[in-house]
């Protein structure tokens, strides 16, 4: 089933911190300090001579907390803003579980982790813009390639043009209530002395 923080430091951890108890934070600084020293028992090589690969019992101990769900309580109590008391006791933890680590070898898994994961990234970037770029291709196919002004001639019927024919009108079918014989022609100027005053 899915892990749980240990029980007892989250009945001693409610949301709210006022309603905690004096014997709920004794409880959860006993915890802590209870992790802390199991964490701090220096290795002994002669009795930890096991196959090369092998997890130390340190490794192992690591493990059964986060099995346990102790290091997500830790995050907690490493960031909630109520909490910061215990600050120091969870810095201290953290420094030991990292004891046998050395800071280059952290830096560089850390990086080969973000390498890969930039890796994926980027790769699921390109097939989104390779993905992108085929939709573009193919909407530009369905597209006619140039546009077109002519938008077709409708003759009216039962409106004589020159002659006996019907009148052919090359506009769009909105104009037609604008229609008049003079569309299109250009006015005819008037000499200015003969204007109407």
């Amino acid at each position: 089933g899915p892990r749980g923080p240990p029980g007892a430091l989250t009945a001693a951890l409610p949301q709210d911190w006022e309603q905690r108890q004096e014997e709920d934070t004794l409880l959860i600084e006993r915890i802590l300090l209870l992790v802390r020293n199991v964490l701090h028992v220096p290795p002994d090589p002669t009795e930890e001579q096991g196959v090369d690969g092998d997890a130390s019992v340190h490794d192992r101990v690591l493990w059964a907390l986060h099995i346990s769900g102790m290091d997500d309580l830790l995050k907690f109590l490493a960031s909630a803003q109520s909490e910061q008391q215990w600050a120091l006791h969870v810095l201290e933890i953290i420094s030991l579980m990292f004891r046998d680590q050395s800071p280059e070898q952290l830096a560089a898994l850390g990086q080969g982790q973000a390498a890969a994961e930039r890796g994926e990234d980027t790769q699921e970037l390109e097939t989104l813009r390779q993905r992108e770029l085929a939709e573009k291709r193919a909407r530009a196919l369905q597209r006619p390639s140039r546009h077109s002004r002519f938008r077709g001639s409708y003759v009216i019927q039962g409106l004589k043009a020159i002659g006996d024919n019907d009148v052919v009108f090359h506009k769009g079918l909105h104009n037609l209530q604008s229609y008049s014989h003079d569309l299109g022609k250009e006015p005819r100027r008037v000499p200015r002395q003969r204007q109407a005053p």
